[in-house]
């Protein structure tokens, strides 16, 4: 391949740009119009976007390591190549050109197109932005061994971000733009506090990594096929166009196998306190940032789910956007065969580019936009200044009980062939369409219900419930909340599990919720072994007494919820019809779930 290389020195590093030749290995560069931007257009290449053009560049990591990051740099095609412009950056495993999670069959190298419904659904180029694409270490055109948002990725983060803001075409202000592993880079850099980054747009992220992988010490399907899963992201081969150095720099991991097994090894660690995991608590890293944050999280999301999401957003002190709702792993725009948005909000691509156009090119926005649009459980939307946004709270003091710890053999089970890497995992769950068979709710060896007495009114359980108890024995536990029907139509809302490492004290936190409950209805507290495929627990086989057992909740009053657009979610309804059981022998309470009557 023929190509053209220029140099420039930035911020004391040297950058090297590499310009593509439109045609295979033996056609020479096609020379630019005077004024037009020097790279490779739609025309010239379909893989690159209408309206850009598209370079590749190189940068070392910020962490002094000998590290190689590869970038693609898209550009609007009708301006100069010094005309400046603010900057979209994304930084991801995902954007290797050969494919984002495995070869795409591509027989012509080019920029990935992980985004495209991104940059063309909202007009980037034409609006006078450039976007960039930067492959983490170990991924796709960058050396170096995969580090799973470790120091290394936060050094790569922080480098793409220093290198985005001080190019010869860029204002110097960067956002950030993802979804699933790339929203998680999005976090990484807030919590850098790097002062050209301006605005962050993160969709359905981890919180915190080792919730990915562990719960409370207790690990879950993937804890070996997500390492394993993104060694084969990171060994996914180049293509036979791609420049000299992107090929040297895809076969790294050839020459470096440690990469690989290091990465199994250093992820199998159930250890939440120990340094790997702190090191990757991004919840925690948020505390005292500010940078405009606008992120999306569904509630009953079966892959990143909405674990520390609270903490993360109490930490943070910035400007914040959000929707939040009743939806699986999807983008804002997405939609279904049927033309349903897969969230059921309108506008997601225009909000975003409000909020970047307000905090990337100081332009005030003559639409006003709750700071969050929020879908509960009814299907409703609502405009609230923060989230959660609680009317009062209540400790629930549940029953004791007993139960084995003899793990339910579990019928659900990953289907053949099931992907394990963050964009693609999800749990196990009933079949769709089916109900579950009923629940004896008394009687039961395996676990016990404790039960509020019915709510006189509608109310919201919403935020981050936590469990307190105490533990005769070893084990493991499972908590599970119930919304209960006065028919004994029950749907499982939120749940979580913990090792019991020794008898004595346990407190965990469950998954961040936004669920109503209808006048009459109760609260069903399950507590018991675990007796779901959705974590690989080892079962103790002892008889654990529970005692002292406390759940804190926050209540939200839905009476002054304030109404703003959006459909139901329809992956509501699939939930829906995963998680009904009919309980029999339901209690008639031991505590109350009432609403303190202030707003």
């Amino acid at each position: 391949m023929s190509l053209r290389r220029r140099t420039t020195v930035v911020a004391g590093a040297l950058i090297t740009v590499v310009t593509l030749a439109v045609g295979g290995a033996a056609t020479a560069a096609v020379a630019s119009p005077p004024g037009a931007p020097a790279g490779v257009t739609y025309e010239e290449n379909p893989r690159v976007p209408e309206g850009a053009v598209w370079t590749e560049a190189y940068f070392p990591s910020a962490d002094n390591s000998g590290v190689e990051l590869h970038a693609d740099v898209l550009r609007p095609a009708n301006l100069s190549p010094r005309a400046k412009t603010p900057v979209i950056l994304a930084v991801s495993s995902y954007f290797s050109h050969a494919g984002q999670t495995g070869p795409e069959g591509w027989t012509r190298t080019g920029p990935s197109n992980r985004f495209a419904d991104f940059t063309s659904g909202t007009g980037l180029f034409a609006r006078g932005y450039t976007y960039v694409m930067v492959d983490l270490r170990g991924f796709g055109g960058s050396t170096g061994c995969l580090d799973w948002v470790g120091p290394g990725e936060q050094a790569d983060v922080k480098a793409a971000i220093r290198w985005a803001a001080t190019q010869p075409w860029s204002t110097g202000r960067v956002g950030m733009y993802g979804k699933s592993y790339d929203a998680v880079t999005g976090l990484v850099g807030n919590n850098l506090r790097m002062p050209a980054l301006k605005a962050v747009v993160a969709q359905e992220p981890v919180w915190d990594m080792y919730n990915y992988l562990f719960s409370n010490g207790v690990p879950r399907p993937n804890v070996t096929g997500t390492p394993n899963a993104y060694n084969s992201i990171a060994t996914m081969g180049s293509l036979p166009d791609d420049t000299a150095r992107y090929q040297a720099n895809a076969a790294y991991e050839q020459s470096h196998p440690e990469c690989l097994a290091d990465n199994l090894t250093n992820n199998n660690n159930p250890d939440p306190d120990s340094s790997y995991w702190r090191a990757r608590n991004l919840a925690a890293q948020a505390r005292g940032t500010n940078t405009p944050l606008f992120v999306t999280q569904g509630f009953i999301e079966n892959n990143t789910k909405p674990e520390d999401m609270q903490e993360f957003l109490d930490n943070h002190h910035g400007v914040e956007r959000g929707w939040l709702g009743q939806w699986e792993h999807v983008r804002g725009n997405e939609t279904n065969e049927q033309g349903q948005l897969l969230m059921g909000r309108a506008g997601f691509f225009d909000e975003v580019m409000r909020f970047y156009d307000r905090f990337l090119k100081g332009i005030r926005p003559a639409v006003h936009d709750p700071a969050y649009a929020i879908e509960d459980n009814t299907g409703a939307w609502r405009a609230q200044p923060t989230w959660p946004m609680r009317s009062s709270s209540t400790t629930a003091n549940l029953s004791d009980g007993t139960y084995v710890d003899d793990g339910i053999a579990s019928t659900l089970k990953a289907p053949a062939g099931q992907q394990w890497d963050m964009e693609h995992f999800t749990d196990a769950a009933p079949p769709t369409g089916q109900r579950l068979a009923p629940m004896t709710a008394a009687g039961d060896t395996h676990s016990y219900f404790s039960w509020s007495t019915p709510v006189a009114s509608r109310l919201r359980i919403t935020g981050t419930p936590q469990v307190r108890l105490r533990a005769s024995a070893p084990g493991n536990v499972m908590v599970r909340l119930w919304d209960v029907a006065p028919d004994g139509t029950a749907v499982m809302f939120d749940e979580n599990v913990a090792l019991i490492e020794r008898a004595g004290r346990v407190a965990f936190d469950l998954k961040s919720t936004d669920w109503t409950l209808e006048a009459g209805h109760q609260l069903g507290v399950q507590t018991g072994t675990i007796g779901s495929g959705n974590w690989r627990d080892t079962p103790s086989g002892n008889t654990i007494e529970i005692t002292r057992a406390r759940l804190d909740l926050e209540l939200q009053n839905p009476r002054f919820d304030v109404p703003t657009q959006g459909d139901r979610s329809p992956f509501l309804d699939t939930y829906l019809r995963q998680y009904t059981r009919t309980l029999t022998a339901v209690g008639e309470g031991t505590f109350p779930l009432a609403l303190r009557h202030r707003h």
